[in-house]
C-alpha cells in the first residue's frame, strides 16, 4: 500500500547528490537516483545513489516550512519471509559453506575518506535467509597460511539489508566492508602481505565471483518488533552502521504489512569526516520525509570539534543529548551499539558520568536496562 503522508519540515540538512540549491527558501523536486547492480535492476520506486558527489557535500541549505512528500514504500516479497517465529541460524556452517554470487561492488565514500568502504550484494538466491541485526561470516578463497592445507577461518560481516535485500525479492543480501591495508610503520608503505585477506577479496571482488557464505547468525541485534512505537537509540562507528541500514530501511523504505513503523529512530554515526559518511543519502531522505519518527546525528572527529575544543567523537554526540537519551531509556527505549570494539570505553565512561551527574548509579542502571533487554551491543 503506498504511503501517502506529507511532512512538514524545518530543518537544517545537508545537500546531497539529489540537489543543490542557493538561497533561503527550497522547494525541492521528488526525484530518485537509480543504481544498478550488475544485470539485475533494483525496483525504481525507492532508490538512491550510494556513492559520493564529494563537491555537494560540504553545502549545506536551511529548509523553512517546506512541504516533502513522502516517497511511496515499496512492495517486497515473498511475504512468507514474515511467517517464522524464530530468527534463522547456522544454516550453513563454516565447514559446509553455501556457494553465492557476488552481485556487484561499490565504493561509497567520497575521496577524501580514510580507506575505502564498499556496498556489496551477494546473491544467495532466497537459500539462506536471515533477519535485520544477523550476521554472514564469510570464508576468503585459498589456504590458510597458520593451518596448510586448511581453509580460512570464517570472517564475520554484519548484514547491511533488511531479509528482502536490496532488490526487495528476498534472494540478496548486503554487506559494508571496509578494505583493510596494513602500512609499515617504518617506512609508511603499504604492506600487501599484511593486508585483510577477507576485506580485500569482497572489495576487489567482481560480479558473478563466487563467494562461500555460513550462518545466518546472532540474535543480539535483532530488531525487537512488538511494539511498533518503540524508541530505537542506533549508534555505531564507520561500519557499524551496516545493521541499522537494515532496520531503517524496514522502518521507512519497504512497505510490511506485518510492521509498521510509528515509534522514533535516533542514529548516531561516528565517522573521520563528511566523505566518510556512509548511506548518508538514504538517511537524509528519511529525515526529509519522517521527521517525527527519524533522528539522525553525525560526529566527524576530524571535521568538528566538540564542546572542550577536542575532536568530536560519537560518545560527545551522545553527551550532548544525554538528558534526553536517559529519559528514553528509562521510558523503556532500546540502545544499540555497533561499530570498533574500542568504541566502548569511551561511550560507558560518558554514560557513568552522566548517570552519576544524575544522582543515579551507572552499574545498576546498566544492569537494568540488560535485565529488561534494552541493551544491544555488537562490537568487533
Amino acid at each position: 500500500m503506498a504511503h501517502s503522508a506529507i511532512a512538514k519540515v524545518s530543518v537544517a540538512a545537508p545537500v546531497t547528490n539529489d540537489y543543490y540549491v542557493k538561497g533561503s527558501t527550497y522547494k525541492p523536486p521528488l526525484q530518485t537516483s537509480n543504481v544498478s547492480f550488475g544485470s539485475k535492476s533494483r525496483a525504481t520506486a525507492y532508490t538512491v545513489d550510494l556513492r559520493k558527489n564529494a563537491r555537494l557535500r560540504n553545502q549545506s541549505i536551511v529548509c523553512m516550512s517546506v512541504q516533502q512528500t513522502a516517497t511511496p514504500k515499496v512492495a517486497v516479497t515473498p511475504l512468507h519471509l514474515e511467517d517464522t517465529k524464530e530468527p534463522p541460524l547456522h544454516l550453513y556452517k563454516a565447514k559446509e559453506p553455501y556457494t553465492a554470487t557476488i552481485v556487484s561492488v561499490d565504493r561509497i565514500v567520497g575521496p577524501k575518506a580514510p580507506g575505502e568502504t564498499c556496498h556489496i550484494v551477494i546473491d544467495h538466491d532466497g537459500n539462506v535467509p536471515y533477519w535485520e541485526g544477523q550476521s554472514y561470516g564469510v570464508i576468503p578463497p585459498g589456504e590458510n597460511p597458520k593451518k596448510p592445507g586448511n581453509p580460512h577461518n570464517v570472517r564475520l560481516y554484519s548484514i547491511a539489508s533488511t531479509r528482502y535485500g536490496d532488490n526487495f525479492d528476498g534472494k540478496t543480501a548486503s554487506l559494508c566492508v571496509r578494505r583493510a591495508v596494513y602500512y609499515d610503520p617504518e617506512t609508511g608503505k603499504e604492506d600487501p602481505s599484511k593486508n585483510g585477506i577477507c576485506s580485500n577479496f569482497l572489495c576487489n571482488a567482481k560480479p558473478g565471483d563466487k563467494v562461500q557464505i555460513a550462518g545466518p547468525s546472532g540474535k543480539v541485534m535483532l530488531l525487537p518488533e512488538e511494539d511498533p512505537a518503540a524508541t530505537h537509540i542506533m549508534i555505531a562507528t564507520g561500519t557499524g552502521v551496516a545493521p541499522y541500514r537494515g532496520y531503517l530501511r524496514r522502518m521507512f523504505m519497504e512497505n510490511v504489512p506485518m510492521f509498521k513503523f510509528k515509534g522514533l529512530a535516533w542514529l548516531f554515526l561516528g565517522v573521520a569526516n563528511n566523505d566518510s559518511l556512509l548511506y548518508d543519502d538514504e538517511f537524509t531522505k528519511y529525515l526529509q520525509e519522517y521527521p517525527d519518527n527519524f533522528r539522525y546525528d553525525k560526529a566527524l572527529s576530524r571535521e568538528q570539534n566538540n564542546k572542550k575544543g577536542g575532536k568530536m567523537y560519537v560518545q560527545d554526540k551522545i553527551e550532548e543529548y544525554s538528558d534526553e537519551i536517559f529519559k528514553l531509556l528509562d521510558n523503556g527505549a532500546h540502545i544499540y551499539f555497533c561499530g570498533l570494539k574500542g568504541m566502548m570505553p569511551g561511550i560507558q565512561d560518558t554514560l557513568k558520568r552522566v548517570a552519576e551527574e544524575r544522582g543515579e548509579s551507572w552499574d545498576a542502571k546498566l544492569s537494568q536496562l540488560k535485565k529488561n533487554k534494552q541493551w544491544h551491543v555488537e562490537v568487533y
